[in-house]
């Protein structure tokens, strides 16, 4: 069993930055791709970014290009989410997940979740 624990959202002016960090405990996850979604109130669970296995390949989306960077320490167990100038609509609840298998970037092919982590960003 994995357990994902996320933490350093918070409350931020647009502008600012945060650097959320998941640990993981149970078994390592250094063997699977990991990676960031969020979910804002009444929308989907959207993909941020994703990380392969040792790091090697990332996947941003567009509307984070530039402003975030996911990075993980195995020896850790641990996964990072930098977030630079952070806007308004990058308000949501942000969740670390661990991949099932391989490379994806889609929700549904990620099994293990963390409770989430409320990042808010005023204007």
């Amino acid at each position: 069993q994995v357990q994902l624990v996320e933490s350093g959202g918070g409350l931020v002016q647009a502008g600012g930055s945060l650097r959320l960090s998941c640990a993981a405990s149970g078994r390592t996850f250094s063997g699977y791709a990991l990676a960031w979604f969020r979910q804002a109130p009444g929308k989907e669970r959207d993909t941020v970014a994703a990380i392969s296995r040792n790091g090697g390949g990332t996947y941003y989306a567009d509307s984070v290009k530039g402003r975030f960077t996911i990075s993980r320490d195995n020896a850790k167990n641990t996964v990072y989410l930098q977030m630079n100038s952070l806007k308004p609509e990058d308000t949501a609840v942000y969740y670390c997940a661990r991949g099932r298998a391989g490379w994806g970037t889609r929700p549904d092919e990620y099994d293990y979740w963390g409770q989430g982590t409320q990042v808010t960003v005023s204007s």
